[in-house]
C-alpha cells in the first residue's frame, strides 16, 4: 500500500469535509493502528492509520482536527516517523509529549466531539479517554461507520483465505481439554460466558490457524464460550469441509463473522442458543440462579462495539483466562520451539556465510573475520548490487528450504549504517540502501514454522569497525549475557529484570528506547503477552513463569550513524539453586536461538572472564547443534566464526 504525499494530503482534506458534515460535527477524529481485535499486526485493509498518515510503523495513533494532524508513536519509531510524515503532520513522542487524551482535553474546546470507530478501540482505551474528556465535557462519539473507509477508495478486498486445523502433534493439547479448562475458570469466577476477541487467543483455543494477517498465522474471528455452548465467528467462505466437521466434532457452532455483535446482545439478555450442548447445563443453571452471574471480557482486547452491547453490571473485566495458558507452553510446544529454532539458526548461519562471501567477492570487503582496511567495491562487478531487500530475500530463501516453514514472522529488518539506527526499520525495494562494507549491518528476522515461531537479531560488520562501534557492541553483548544468565525467585516480573540488560550501557551513559523482551508464540504471534521484560509499567503486571518464552534483545542506536541489537529467544525454566530462600523456588533461562556473535566486534578487554566463558560455551554449542544442517563449506565458516576468544588486556 503506497500512496503519494499529495494523495494523502487530498485524503486529509476529504476527511475533514466528512467530519464537518457529520451530525453532530466531529471536532477531532481518532485513527488507531489496531483492527477490530486490537491486533498489533493488521491486514492490509485494516491499515487505516498508515493510509491517512503515511507512517508505516506497527504502533501509533493519529488524531485529526479541523486544522491539525498529529501522530503519536513510541521510541522505536521516532526517527522513522520523522522521515515518513509530511509537513502537515506533527510527531508526538510517547513518553515525552502529553498522551492523546490529555492533549485533547487541554487543546480542544468545551463540548468538543471526538469521533472513533468503536470496533477499533479497546474498552480500556475508551474508558481512559472518557475520563480525561470529563474535564471539559467533551464527548467520545461511536461512529456508525469508519470515515477513513469512505475516503479510501482503493481499500484492499476482504479475501477469503481458508482456515486450517492445527494438529495436536504441534499444539500438544486438544480443543476439548482447552475448553474444559476454560469452563472451569468461568465457574470459578461465577461467570456464565466469555467473549474472546484477540485473534491469537481464538486460534490457540480452537487449534486453528490462517493467513488473514501477513506474518501472523491467525484467522479474523471471534469466539463465545458459555458453560455448555461454544461459537466460532468467521467468514464462512473460509470454512472447508474438514474445518466444518472438526468444529462439529468438538461441539463448536460456526457463525458468520458479522453475527458476533447481535449474538453478544443475545448473550447479554440470556437468549443466545447453540445447536450443540457440550457442557454442564446444571452448573449453568446454578450460576444463572445467582444474582450476579457475569460475562467475562478482557478490557484490553475487547472492542467498545461489543462491550456496548452488554449491561455494565453483568460484565466481568479481567485479563483473559486464555492469555497465561497460551504463554506458558506445554512440553510438546517447547520441544517444537527448540526444533524450529535449530533449523532457523542453520538458515541464519547459511545466510551469514553466503553474505560474507558476497561482500568479499563483489565489494572487496575484508569480510566477517578480518579487520583489514581497503574494502572497496570492485569496478568490474558493479552490476552486482546487494541491497537491504535483495539480501533479506536470500535469507528468506534459506528459511523456506527448512522443514515446516510457512512464512516470515514479521518483515525482516535488514538495515545498513544509519538505517540500523531506525529501530523497526522496514526497507522498501525501490528506496532501500545498498550494503556497505564499511558500515554496520543489523538483521532482525524470524519465521513461522508449524512447530514454532522464531525471532533473532545479529549485528555484523564486514570491514573495519571503529573502537566506538566495538565498545557499544560489547556493552550490548554484556547486557544480553547478563539477562541470559539471570537467576531470580518465582514472582519476579520483567520490570525487575529489565535493568540487567541496560546496566552495562548505563555505565557508559548509553540506553535504548524499547523494551528488552517479549513473549513468542507457538506458530502464532511473534509478539505475545501478557508478560514482557521492559521499563514500562505494564511489565509489572505478570510475573515470569516456568515454560514461558521471552526474548533477550538489548540494543544501542546512534541516529545517522549505526544501530546494534542482539536477540535470542529464551525459555523460562526452574533453576537448580543450592538454597531455596523462603521456599519460593527460583527460575533461570534456557536460550534456544543458535547463531554466532561476531567476535571481531567484541572488545574483550571490556569483558569479564565469565562473559568470555559464556560466549565460548555458546559458540561451542552452536557448532554441535547446527552441524548436521550445514554443508562442508558452511561448517567450516561456522567453525571459524565460533573459535574461542580470550581475554585481552
Amino acid at each position: 500500500m503506497t500512496t503519494s504525499a499529495a494523495a494523502r494530503d487530498q485524503h486529509l482534506d476529504e476527511l475533514r469535509a466528512l467530519m464537518a458534515a457529520h451530525s453532530p460535527p466531529i471536532h477531532a477524529l481518532l485513527v488507531p493502528s489496531e483492527d477490530a481485535h486490537q491486533s498489533e499486526y493488521v491486514s492490509e485493509r485494516d491499515k487505516r492509520r498508515q493510509f491517512i498518515s503515511g507512517f508505516t510503523g506497527s504502533a501509533g495513533l493519529a488524531l485529526i482536527t479541523a486544522k491539525e494532524a498529529l501522530l503519536w508513536t513510541d521510541g522505536r519509531y521516532f526517527l522513522q516517523a520523522t522521515q515518513q510524515l509530511s509537513d502537515r503532520w506533527k510527531l508526538m513522542r510517547m513518553g515525552e509529549d502529553p498522551p492523546v487524551e490529555v492533549w485533547i482535553a487541554d487543546n480542544l474546546l468545551d463540548g468538543a466531539v471526538i469521533g472513533i470507530d468503536s470496533w477499533c478501540i479497546s474498552v480500556d482505551c475508551a474508558q481512559r479517554y472518557e475520563q480525561a474528556f470529563l474535564k471539559k465535557n467533551q464527548m467520545l462519539l461511536e461512529l456508525s461507520s469508519d470515515l477513513i473507509d469512505e475516503v479510501w477508495k482503493e481499500r484492499p478486498p476482504n479475501d477469503a483465505l481458508p482456515v486450517n486445523v492445527h494438529p495436536v502433534e504441534f499444539t500438544g493439547r486438544s480443543v476439548a481439554e482447552k475448553i474444559k479448562e476454560l469452563r472451569e475458570k468461568l465457574q470459578h469466577e461465577k461467570a456464565t460466558a466469555i467473549v474472546i476477541t484477540a485473534l491469537d487467543e481464538v486460534a490457540w483455543l480452537y487449534n486453528v490457524r490462517g493467513d488473514d494477517v501477513h506474518y501472523s498465522p491467525v484467522v479474523h474471528s471471534y469466539a463465545i464460550v458459555t458453560l455448555h455452548n461454544a461459537f466460532f465467528y468467521v467468514d464462512k467462505r473460509k470454512v472447508t469441509n474438514e474445518v466444518e466437521n472438526y468444529m462439529a466434532g468438538n461441539g463448536i457452532d460456526i457463525r458468520e463473522y458479522h453475527m458476533v455483535q447481535p449474538d453478544v446482545s443475545l448473550l447479554s439478555s440470556g437468549q443466545l442458543q447453540g445447536s450443540v450442548v457440550n457442557g454442564n447445563l446444571d452448573v449453568e443453571k446454578d450460576i444463572k440462579g445467582q444474582e450476579h452471574s457475569k460475562i467475562w471480557i478482557d478490557s484490553n482486547s475487547c472492542c467498545l462495539a461489543l462491550y456496548s452491547k452488554l449491561r455494565q453490571d453483568q460484565v466481568l473485566m479481567l485479563q483473559s483466562p486464555i492469555a497465561l495458558p497460551k504463554a506458558v507452553k506445554n512440553p510438546m510446544e517447547l520441544d517444537g520451539l527448540r526444533r524450529a529454532h535449530i533449523r532457523d539458526g542453520a538458515a541464519v548461519v547459511q545466510y551469514l556465510a553466503w553474505l560474507d562471501n558476497q561482500m568479499q567477492e563483489h565489494y572487496g570487503a575484508s569480510g566477517y573475520f578480518s579487520e583489514a582496511n581497503g574494502s572497496q567495491k570492485k569496478e568490474h562487478l558493479e552490476k552486482v548490487k546487494l541491497t537491504e531487500v535483495s539480501v533479506s530475500d536470500k535469507l528468506e530463501g534459506f528459511r523456506a528450504e527448512k522443514e515446516h516453514f510457512k512464512s516470515l514472522s514479521f518483515p525482516t529488518i535488514s538495515s545498513v549504517g544509519p538505517n540500523a539506527a531506525i529501530i523497526h526499520y522496514s526497507p522498501e525495494a525501490n528506496t532501500c540502501a545498498e550494503l556497505d562494507a564499511d558500515k554496520i549491518y543489523l538483521c532482525d528476522s524470524g519465521a513461522q514454522y508449524l512447530d514454532g515461531t522464531t525471532d533473532i537479531t545479529r549485528t555484523v560488520h564486514f570491514g573495519k569497525p571503529s573502537e566506538h562501534e566495538k565498545s557499544c557492541y560489547t556493552a550490548v553483548l554484556k547486557g544480553h549475557i547478563a539477562l541470559d544468565a539471570a537467576v531470580f525467585p518465582n514472582g519476579t516480573t520483567g520490570h525487575s529484570l529489565d535493568i540487567l540488560a541496560r546496566t552495562p550501557l548505563w555505565k557508559n551513559g548509553l540506553d535504548y528506547r524499547h523494551g528488552t523482551g517479549h513473549g513468542v508464540g507457538s506458530y502464532l504471534n511473534v509478539h505475545e503477552g501478557p508478560h514482557l521484560i521492559s521499563f514500562r509499567p505494564s511489565a509489572r503486571n505478570v510475573p515470569l513463569q516456568a515454560s514461558m518464552t521471552v526474548t533477550d534483545e538489548p540494543g544501542y542506536y546512534e541516529d545517522g550513524n549505526f544501530g546494534i541489537r542482539l536477540e535470542n529467544v529464551l525459555i523460562v525454566k526452574e533453576a537448580d539453586t543450592k538454597f531455596n530462600f523462603g521456599a519460593k523456588g527460583f527460575l533461570s533461562f534456557e536460550h534456544i536461538t543458535w547463531a554466532p556473535y561476531q567476535t571481531k566486534l567484541m572488545n574483550t578487554a571490556l569483558m569479564t572472564p565469565a562473559e568470555v566463558e559464556w560466549v565460548n560455551l555458546y559458540h561451542s554449542d552452536c557448532r554441535k547443534i547446527l552441524a548436521s544442517y550445514l554443508n562442508d563449506e558452511e561448517k567450516e565458516w561456522l567453525r571459524k566464526a565460533t573459535e574461542p576468544i580470550t581475554m585481552s588486556s
